[in-house]
């Protein structure tokens, strides 16, 4: 085996528990981040390329991580998002046609530490039972006490602002300059196949910064507005959120997914929290009320909207739910073409069941124009 003695590691929480494990691979260190985890079999290369996970120690729950090496086109941004990975068995080899590289060699080049032989079962149940928590993971197993006091000191990611670390820094085109539509889009960590499922349905789309204005979101006079995904809480948003609430007022269509939807939400004054352990799978039930119809859906949150609030708001209706725990899975309003949901209908990696979303969106626009 190519790492016959590798360096012994372990998963330090927040709260003081231990789970031992080895490093992957030649890199040494300790990473710090909040330890959560993806339930998908599949789709590991995307998942750890989203910007919604930034600042996160990824947990696989799959027992096997990079079998299937990476491809090219497999990647949601420009790197790697995720601050650590925790799994069972890490596949140094990997079989695949159209892979061109190892997940070993991958995460080398993206200088991000990993660790397997983890005991992941017991560590999702864990964290499951006791909720999402600051962590680090590391080589330095002779440092424990050192690394707790370094922990103690990394802010919850309850009030943390992290659109910015991974939103563009500068406006740029997507698609087809000669599309039918034009779509002015928030990126406060948008992935790069939400764009795609965009600009298939005739899009040109014009990204913009996560603190732009409305005003500058309208100077490429859109026929819609879209509200990307991305990380951390959206309450300290107060530019994303007051350019939300412009965008509503200038009756256009919109379209928010996961942190968009939250936004949407506080712009309508319903309010967010952080739940226990959030949903990030691929493979999360969802009901729409609208149709009575069942979706199989991706799901990537750690915030969620309040329930109570949305009901009790008249210009909002609650169009679909989380059939696991009853949250609020999407809104709409009833006096606008403007509309969310929390999860992933652009679905990568996951199922295709809630790709209608963004004919809904485009149907909206039609309307308008």
């Amino acid at each position: 085996m190519k790492y016959q003695n590798r360096k012994k590691a372990l998963i330090l929480l927040a709260d003081g528990t231990i789970f031992h494990g080895k490093a992957v691979g030649g890199k040494e260190g300790s990473a710090f981040g909040e330890a959560c985890f993806n339930t998908g079999m599949t789709g590991y290369q995307e998942i750890f390329t989203d910007p919604s996970y930034y600042g996160q120690l990824m947990v696989t729950t799959n027992a096997h991580i990079g079998n299937y090496g990476v491809a090219e086109n497999d990647v949601e941004s420009d790197s790697i998002k995720i601050a650590g990975l925790i799994c069972r068995n890490f596949s140094y080899n990997y079989s695949r046609t159209i892979a061109n590289d190892s997940l070993e060699s991958f995460l080398e080049k993206n200088n991000l530490l990993a660790i397997s032989d983890i005991d992941t079962r017991a560590l999702v149940a864990y964290i499951r039972d006791n909720g999402a928590m600051n962590a680090v993971i590391t080589t330095e197993v002779d440092k424990v006490d050192e690394l707790k006091k370094q922990l103690a000191e990394i802010p919850n990611m309850k009030g943390m602002e992290l659109a910015s670390k991974v939103s563009t820094k500068e406006p740029y085109y997507f698609g087809d300059e000669n599309a039918t539509f034009k779509i002015s889009a928030l990126d406060i960590g948008i992935k790069k196949n939400i764009l795609n499922n965009l600009s298939q349905r005739d899009c040109y789309i014009k990204v913009f910064p996560f603190d732009s204005t409305f005003k500058e979101l309208q100077s490429f006079n859109p026929d819609g507005y879209f509200l990307s995904n991305g990380p951390g809480d959206p309450e300290p948003l107060e530019q994303a959120i007051k350019t939300a609430q412009e965008a509503i007022d200038s009756g256009k269509p919109i379209f928010g997914i996961c942190l968009g939807h939250q936004i949407l939400a506080l712009a309508n004054g319903i309010s967010t929290y952080k739940m226990h352990n959030g949903h990030r799978g691929i493979n999360h039930p969802i009901k729409n009320l609208q149709t009575g119809k069942g979706e199989i859906t991706s799901q990537n949150h750690g915030f969620a909207i309040s329930r109570e609030d949305a009901e009790q708001n008249n210009n909002i209706e609650i169009t679909h739910v989380h059939l696991n725990d009853q949250t609020v899975a999407g809104i709409r309003m009833k006096n606008k073409p403007v509309f969310s949901v929390q999860y992933h209908p652009e679905a990568s990696p996951g199922p295709h069941d809630a790709s209608y979303l963004f004919d809904d969106f485009i149907e909206n626009i039609k309307k308008q124009k």
